[in-house]
């Protein structure tokens, strides 16, 4: 998917953001695939969902179930397919998909647009260019077509865009808005914003009805240039369309652009046009609180969460992080402590994600004493706590130029990643503390630091300098140092030379 934002749209202490690529490429899988149904799976499909590691192959998993003779359908490796790009696994969906067309089941024209769209993700351009030359005149329909339309798109490629555009065009191939759609992202991605409406234009004038897609690309490329006027102008067509119904997304994506613009009126009246088409949409609710939380209207908010509590089947854990997030981001830390304890008594799996947006907030504030007593009680009523807890204290620390303090929470943080094994630290965190090592520290600390260290990173030059530096102050040898620094591969460069120059100065 398009990593750049096209809709921002706030449901958090941090940016969420919907990118209009994202909404083609998901209408587009909609078209490609059939819709799972979670309740119907079958033991296929949770033996493939077992298989987490993209580095791990999923055909013997196929071949095992053919093995014990049992069948598959193609709808199920369909479905398998479909699930598995919804959760982004590209690469397993990738081996499904090439299973599936090598083993003599039927394989649609759908099917072949969907395997070259997981071929331009997972091996590149070029080997979905090659894919699409090597198909059948017979298969080369507006889906695949349309399918390395999107591979263009996701890659920026203007001119190839167009000119597979043209020749959709000449073969009689656009007949979806979903191509349009295409072509508008792409501009809207490389900051051709004033192209985008010009494309809706064509596509009416090409006798293709526009859907509710393609109206939000629009919307939001009149909105983030600052043309309100043309912004509520293709909304009301929009809203005139019959075969359109309107959702909340919409009405969010103008407040969005309404708040950010500071003309409260507007945003509110459409937030209010927003929480109409909510119902019982949890996700609504989410971004309905965080943009009262921009406005600074924390009544609004807590009338909401209540709405979210009594309207929906059940709150998540992501929709109490909203929400903590929001009073966090007024400032309002009592009412913030009172949502976690209530989270706390009824929680079921302890997710530190939840207390985290306190703990973030509170440092930001420069309170990070009271972030680490509240990390410090939740320990102590809880269990051990994630490194990302740990890492959180140490930054705000670090912000306060406590750098001892950081040093000790860090090592908090890399002495329990032995139950987090998936966990890398950030560099810009060790970073710091091994320079901070190397100039402040006891070479005792300083090797202990490095060695929990290189249990989640590779040795690099970073360390041995922090290590050298801590010798030589120390009045210690470095030959052994510097052997070692050789075993591993690591050539003494320009800064190696000036550290080791501080013998020296120290003799």
């Amino acid at each position: 998917m398009a990593s750049r934002a096209l809709f921002t749209i706030s449901n958090n202490t941090k940016n969420k953001t919907l990118t209009a690529h994202s909404i083609v490429t998901l209408a587009r899988t909609r078209a490609f695939c059939l819709t799972p149904n979670p309740a119907n799976r079958n033991n296929l499909h949770s033996r493939i969902n077992a298989v987490g590691d993209p580095s791990f192959s999923v055909a013997p998993v196929l071949q095992q179930w053919v093995k014990e003779g049992k069948d598959i359908k193609q709808f199920q490796l369909q479905r398998i397919i479909r699930d598995l790009r919804s959760r982004r696994r590209y690469t397993h969906a990738l081996e499904v998909s090439k299973w599936m067309s090598s083993s003599g089941l039927e394989f649609s024209l759908s099917d072949f647009a969907v395997q070259l769209d997981l071929i331009g993700r997972v091996d590149g351009l070029s080997a979905a260019e090659h894919f699409f030359t090597s198909l059948k005149d017979q298969d080369k329909t507006e889906k695949t077509y349309g399918a390395l339309l999107n591979c263009y798109v996701r890659d920026g490629l203007i001119d190839e865009s167009l000119s597979i555009m043209k020749k959709m065009k000449e073969m009689g191939f656009l007949s979806s808005p979903l191509n349009y759609n295409d072509l508008m992202c792409l501009y809207t991605n490389t900051g051709q914003l004033e192209k985008v409406p010009d494309v809706l234009l064509e596509m009416k004038a090409d006798g293709v009805s526009p859907d509710k897609f393609s109206y939000k690309i629009c919307i939001n490329s009149y909105g983030a240039r600052g043309d309100y006027n043309n912004m509520e102008n293709v909304l009301q067509e929009m809203s005139s369309q019959r075969h359109i119904q309107i959702d909340w997304g919409t009405y969010s994506v103008v407040a969005c652009h309404y708040v950010k613009a500071g003309l409260k009126e507007k945003a509110i009246h459409y937030l209010k046009e927003c929480e109409k088409k909510v119902s019982k949409d949890a996700l609504g609710y989410d971004h309905l609180i965080s943009s009262y939380a921009h406005l600074g209207n924390k009544d609004e908010m807590k009338r909401l969460w209540d709405l979210q509590k009594s309207k929906c089947k059940k709150q998540t854990n992501q929709n109490c992080i909203v929400m903590l997030g929001s009073l966090v981001k007024l400032g309002e830390f009592e009412e913030a402590e009172k949502l976690l304890d209530e989270w706390e008594s009824s929680c079921k799996t302890y997710d530190f994600r939840v207390p985290n947006v306190l703990l973030i907030g509170y440092c930001q504030r420069g309170i990070v004493e009271k972030a680490e007593a509240k990390l410090q009680d939740i320990i102590k009523r809880r269990k051990t706590a994630i490194p990302n807890c740990w890492s959180i204290i140490t930054t705000g620390y670090m912000n306060k130029n406590n750098m001892e303090k950081a040093f000790e929470c860090f090592k908090e943080a890399l002495a329990i990643e032995a139950e987090n094994q998936g966990w890398r630290p950030k560099e810009s965190l060790f970073s710091r503390i091994l320079i901070w090592l190397g100039e402040n520290g006891q070479v005792e600390d300083a090797e202990a630091f490095v060695k929990l260290l290189r249990t989640k990173v590779p040795a690099n030059r970073e360390m041995y300098h922090a290590l050298l530096k801590a010798y030589i102050r120390n009045g210690k040898e470095v030959e052994g140092l510097l052997e070692s620094m050789k075993d591993d591969e690591i050539d003494e460069d320009e800064e190696t030379i000036k550290v080791l120059s501080l013998r020296d100065q120290n003799s």
